[in-house]
């Protein structure tokens, strides 16, 4: 079955390799974002099945957006990807919850591809 992607990252470079990664899987891309607040509005209104979410962009970050949109909607599926590799960011991203993978920036497709899988399954049981 196919899943809706909504990719939310400042980097417009970031935006095209992620949507050029997910050609020829069962991942669509329907929306994407540069902000937080620009996440949480369009979520709204395009309901996408998962949503990846880099963590520094201006305004509301990943880590704030995340939080605030399972707040509204547990049942989101987020995938947090970035390249800070810090001890304190995966404590930030493991209190967000267990089924939240974290991708690390530059993106390797087969790590990428099963966070995504992994956030598919946990979000068709719910």
């Amino acid at each position: 079955m196919r899943k809706t992607i909504m990719i939310v990252d400042d980097s417009i470079v970031t935006r095209g390799e992620i949507e050029q990664l997910l050609k020829g899987t069962n991942f669509d891309v329907i929306y994407q974002c540069r902000s937080g607040e620009e996440a949480l509005e369009a979520y709204e209104r395009e309901k996408p099945d998962i949503v990846t979410m880099d963590i520094i962009m201006p305004g509301i970050d990943g880590i704030e957006a995340s939080k605030r949109l399972l707040e509204h909607h547990p049942e989101a599926g987020i995938i947090i990807i970035s390249s800070l590799v810090y001890d304190e960011t995966h404590r930030k991203v493991q209190e967000l919850g267990t089924n939240i993978p974290f991708v690390f920036k530059p993106i390797k497709k087969s790590y990428f591809i099963e966070a995504l899988v992994k956030v598919s399954d946990a979000i068709s049981k719910k």
